[in-house]
């Protein structure tokens, strides 16, 4: 991944990032990952772009889910945490918005990585 290419991505998922965030914090278990689902979406058409590829939207659903299972597998404790902090009022505004962050800046940087190698293999 070349300089210009990294700054895009890391604008991109550190946007995306903060919006899933603001998106997780209403204090309703279950809402944050559907947020989580539609922010990696979008984040995935954003980062095929970036790439010099266009996605549709079932594509990058489908991307985004593999990747948000991904990060999940990986950190599951933060999953969990994360829903059931939204049980604790005010803590759950704290603390689900955070992982969340977490979560999508992991899962956005595998799924530009895993961009990158693809679209190296298509040159």
């Amino acid at each position: 991944m070349n300089k210009e290419q990294n700054q895009q991505c890391k604008y991109i998922i550190h946007s995306y990032a903060t919006a899933a965030a603001a998106g997780n914090c209403v204090p309703v278990p279950g809402l944050g990952i559907a947020t989580d689902v539609a922010t990696m979406t979008l984040m995935c058409m954003q980062l095929s772009a970036v790439f010099g590829s266009n996605i549709n939207d079932d594509v990058a659903k489908g991307l985004a889910i593999v990747a948000l299972k991904q990060t999940t597998l990986k950190q599951p404790i933060k999953v969990i945490t994360k829903e059931l902090s939204k049980l604790a009022p005010f803590l759950g505004q704290l603390v689900a918005p955070a992982i969340s962050v977490s979560m999508l800046e992991t899962a956005g940087w595998n799924l530009a990585n895993e961009l990158h190698r693809k679209s190296l293999k298509r040159k």
